[in-house]
C-alpha cells in the first residue's frame, strides 16, 4: 500500500482580489491560502508531507465539467479593465473576477487532478490541495457562490475517465450546499454525493429547494444524492457526527467507494461569520479518520470555503495531521445532538430507505454474520456510545469463541482508533492466529486499511436486538437517538 501525505500549494493562487467594494464577496481573500500554509508551517507539517507541483488544467479538463461558451467568458476576463470586470461579475451570484482569476482557477483546477494522480498512481496514499477560487457551487455555465471551475467534480469525472473508476464519493463538508456538484452527478451512480449545509427551511444561500433531505437523485441516481439539511445555526460536534454515524457511513460503506474526495470547506466550523456554527478544528480530524477508513485510504482532500482565518487555518492543520495517522485529538463538548439535527438526519434517512440495504430494518438472512452484522452493530451502536462515553483508553478483547472474522476486528480496531487519542489497547486471547495479530498489527500501525468487502444486510434478529438496545440505552447516551427509522415530518 502507498504511503505517505501530500500538499499541494502554489502561492501563485493568491494572486487575485476583490477590486471594488462589495460585502457579498469581500471575506474571499488571498490570505484564507497564507494563513493556511503559515500554519501548516508553524506546527511542522509542510516538511513532513510530500510536495507535489502545481500545474494548469487544460482546456479540455475543464470541459469534462463546464462548456466551452462559459470557459471562453472565463477566458476573456484576463484582458478586462476594473469595470468590465465589475459588470461580467454581475451576471453571476456571489462572484468576482480579477484578470489573474483565470489562471488561478487553472491552477486550481490542475492541482487538485495532480492531487489525483499521485493517489491513483500510489506515489501517496493521500493528500491535501490547498487551492483558490473554490469549485463546489460552479456549474456548467456559470460561475457562482466564489467557485469559477468545479475542481472536485472536475476531478471525478477525470478519475472516471482516466482510471476507469466505476465508484467515487464525494463528501462536502462545506457550510454551503456544492449545488454545482449535485447538478454534475445528480443522473449518475457512479458518484455518490453528500453534503450537509445550512439550510433553514431553504432561507439560507443559495436558497435552492433542491438543497433539502428528499433531493436524493434523478433517474438511475437515485439514492445517490445525500444532503443533510442543517435547519438552525450552531450545530456542533456532536451534530456532524451523529450525521456521520448515522447517514454517511452506512450508506458509504455499502457504496464500496474506489476514491474519496472531500470538499473540505471549513466555513463549517466554530466561528465562521458564514457558517455560525460551533464545530471545532478537533472535529475534522475525526471526519478525516472515518473516511480514510474507505477506499483502501486513497482520500483526497481539496479546500473549498472558509471565512475565519483562525478556525480555517486550525482545522486545515488537524485535517492533515489526521491524513498523517497522527494521534487523533480528543473531541470536546457533550456528545447529544440537538433535536433539529436528529430530525434532519431521521429525514435523511427516511428519504433513502428504499435505496439503500442499511437504513432498512428487513434483512435477507445469511450465514456470513460478519458481513451482515458488524456495520449495524459498529455505526449503530458501539461508536455512538464510544463516543458519547469519551473514554481515556480502549481495551479491545479478542477471545476464542469471536464471531468476527479477521478484517472485521481489523476495521474495527482502526475505527476506534479515534478514541482517547489514540490511545488502544488489542488482547488476543487466541493462539496460533498469525494472520489476525499480523493484521491488528497493521492497522494499529497504519500500514494497511482492512478491506471488508461487499456489503449485505444485516439479519433481523440483529437489527432487532440492536434498536432494543439502542431504546434501552439511548436516554443515558444520547448519540444513539438519531438512529430510529420513522422519517419524521414535523418542522421544529
Amino acid at each position: 500500500m502507498a504511503s505517505g501525505t501530500a500538499l499541494i500549494y502554489d502561492d501563485e493562487m493568491t494572486s487575485y482580489k476583490l477590486l471594488w467594494d462589495d460585502p457579498e464577496c469581500d471575506i474571499e481573500v488571498p490570505e484564507r491560502l497564507l494563513s493556511s500554509y503559515e500554519q501548516l508551517k508553524h506546527y511542522h507539517l509542510v516538511e513532513r508531507c510530500i510536495h507535489v507541483p502545481v500545474r494548469e488544467g487544460t482546456e479540455e479538463e475543464i470541459m469534462l465539467v463546464h462548456s466551452s461558451e462559459y470557459l471562453e467568458v472565463v477566458k476573456s476576463t484576463q484582458t478586462m479593465n476594473e469595470e468590465e470586470l465589475q459588470r461580467v461579475s454581475e451576471n453571476y451570484d456571489a462572484v468576482y473576477f480579477h484578470p489573474n482569476t483565470y489562471r488561478c482557477a487553472k491552477l486550481a483546477v490542475g492541482a487538485t487532478l495532480q492531487l489525483v494522480d499521485s493517489v491513483m498512481s500510489g506515489k501517496v496514499r493521500n493528500g491535501m490541495a490547498l487551492v483558490r477560487p473554490p469549485g463546489h457551487h460552479s456549474q456548467r455555465n456559470a460561475a457562482n457562490g466564489f467557485c469559477v471551475f468545479n475542481n472536485v467534480a472536475i476531478a471525478a469525472q477525470y478519475a472516471k475517465r482516466r482510471y476507469g473508476l466505476q465508484r467515487i464519493l464525494i463528501v462536502d463538508w462545506d457550510v454551503h450546499h456544492g449545488q454545482g456538484i449535485q447538478y454534475v452527478f445528480e443522473e449518475d451512480p457512479s458518484v455518490l454525493y453528500y453534503s450537509w449545509h445550512r439550510y433553514e427551511h431553504q432561507q439560507f444561500w443559495p436558497l435552492l429547494r433542491e438543497s433539502d433531505y428528499d433531493a436524493v437523485g434523478q433517474g438511475k441516481g437515485k439514492g445517490f444524492n445525500l444532503n443533510v439539511p442543517w435547519n438552525k445555526v450552531g450545530m456542533g460536534n456532536s451534530d456532524y457526527l451523529a450525521a456521520f454515524f448515522h447517514v454517511l457511513l452506512p450508506v458509504a460503506f455499502e457504496f464500496v467507494p474506489e476514491l474519496i474526495l472531500v470538499s473540505s470547506g471549513y466555513d463549517s466550523g466554530i466561528g465562521d461569520p458564514e457558517g455560525q456554527m460551533n464545530a471545532t478544528p478537533e472535529c475534522f480530524a475525526h471526519l478525516t479518520h472515518f473516511l480514510m477508513q474507505l477506499a483502501n485510504g486513497r482520500l483526497c482532500a481539496v479546500l473549498e470555503g472558509g471565512y475565519h482565518l483562525k478556525s480555517l487555518s486550525e482545522s486545515v492543520c488537524m485535517t492533515v495531521k489526521t491524513l498523517l495517522r497522527d494521534p487523533l485529538p480528543q473531541i470536546s463538548g457533550e456528545m447529544a445532538p440537538c433535536l433539529s439535527a436528529i430530525e434532519s438526519i431521521q429525514n435523511v434517512r427516511g428519504a433513502h430507505k428504499p435505496y439503500w440495504k442499511c437504513l432498512m430494518y428487513e434483512g435477507n438472512c445469511s450465514s456470513d454474520a460478519e458481513r451482515n452484522n458488524f456495520f449495524c452493530a459498529v455505526l449503530g451502536f458501539i461508536l455512538p456510545v464510544a463516543y458519547s462515553y469519551q473514554p481515556d483508553l480502549v481495551i479491545i478483547v479478542i477471545g476464542p469463541n469471536r464471531s468476527l472474522g479477521v478484517n472485521g476486528i481489523s476495521l474495527l480496531t482502526c475505527l476506534l482508533q479515534g478514541l482517547a487519542e489514540s490511545q488502544i489497547l488489542v488482547v488476543i486471547q487466541v493462539r496460533s492466529e498469525i494472520k489476525l495479530v499480523q493484521s491488528v498489527a497493521k492497522a494499529l500501525s497504519g500500514v494497511s486499511t482492512p478491506d471488508f468487502g461487499a456489503y449485505a444486510p444485516a439479519s433481523q434478529e440483529n437489527v432487532l436486538e440492536i434498536k432494543r438496545l439502542r431504546d434501552q440505552l439511548q436516554q443515558e447516551w444520547k448519540m444513539l437517538r438519531c438512529s430510529a427509522h420513522n422519517h419524521l415530518q414535523s418542522k421544529m
